[in-house]
């Protein structure tokens, strides 16, 4: 094994880009499943509130689109709104600019804005729709707990996500599964309305049948269709972000001190968990949205 102390380390670029390609090619394939089952839970939202009619179908698909547009454009504001995140002041965090500023150089794109989010746990997350457009965010308990290595590990494994283009897919996904959750709450209160029942009696009953199915199946597969993504992305930042320093170990430390600090981050929810670097939720979690920080680190080190 390389020895992973020297800081001018080069990637073996094969395991790297054959590592980067199945990663995409997965994520992929997952995005292409969340917009399947989005069209899914409208058409199964038509059918309990129009019946078999293409006009209800129409409508619905519409009302989705105008709701996803909304929404994903507003997104990184409202992140960054309710974690709680400032500004970062170069006054203040001199070197956590300079580390940003500069591995935006390296990944050729724009430098994001920079936040902090007052927390004692350690973590970070990027936002933004596009790398025009993107912020990313760094608590004050991994700026505080992280040494120069480390940090410029995790940093340029957020700048990976917005280089790579995960930011805006995570956006998509949260929000196509926000939409995927509020079709099915409404579809399934409309049973109690009584409209679902009213179209059954109508000689929508099969229909009507495929529709509550439909409604109830559709936010387990949009959730679990969501992780996997999640794992998706957290692994191919990483091969990128290590690919960008030259200096694998870094990143590897990093997630091995942040396993023992913890990154259970106050203001998270289940919204915005995927787009931490590492899982910010505490307690029991049966299906979680980033890999085990065991395997993140296994990988790194067999770079």
């Amino acid at each position: 094994m390389p020895n992973m102390q020297n800081p001018q380390l080069v990637i073996p670029m094969a395991n790297f880009f054959d590592q980067a390609a199945e990663n995409r090619r997965n994520s992929y394939f997952l995005i292409l499943l969340v917009f399947a089952a989005v069209f899914a839970a409208a058409y199964a939202f038509s059918l309990l509130f129009f019946g078999e009619s293409q006009l209800g179908f129409a409508i619905s698909a519409i009302l989705s689109a105008v709701y996803i547009a909304a929404t994903y454009h507003a997104s990184g504001s409202i992140v960054l709104s309710i974690s709680g995140a400032r500004e970062a002041q170069k006054g203040e965090f001199p070197y956590l600019v300079n580390v940003v500023e500069g591995l935006s150089i390296a990944a050729g794109i724009p430098a994001p804005k920079i936040y902090v989010v007052d927390d004692p746990a350690a973590n970070a997350f990027a936002v933004g729709t596009s790398p025009q457009k993107a912020s990313v965010a760094f608590t004050t308990g991994l700026l505080n707990q992280l040494d120069r290595a480390e940090l410029e590990g995790v940093a340029a494994h957020e700048i990976s996500h917005i280089k790579n283009l995960d930011s805006r897919m995570a956006t998509i996904v949260v929000v196509m599964v926000g939409l995927i959750a509020i079709l099915s709450e409404l579809g399934l209160r409309s049973m109690f309305w009584g409209r679902g029942g009213s179209r059954g009696r109508d000689g929508g009953g099969p229909a009507i049948l495929l529709g509550i199915v439909i409604i109830a199946l559709a936010p387990l597969v949009a959730q679990l269709v969501r992780l996997a993504l999640s794992r998706q992305r957290e692994f191919l930042a990483d091969a990128t972000g290590a690919q960008l320093t030259r200096y694998p170990e870094g990143l590897a430390s990093a997630l091995e001190k942040i396993g023992k600090i913890g990154s259970r981050t106050a203001r998270a929810s289940d919204a915005t968990a995927p787009l931490y670097f590492a899982n910010p939720l505490s307690g029991f979690q049966l299906f979680s949205t980033h890999p085990k920080i065991e395997e993140r680190v296994r990988r790194l080190r067999e770079m």
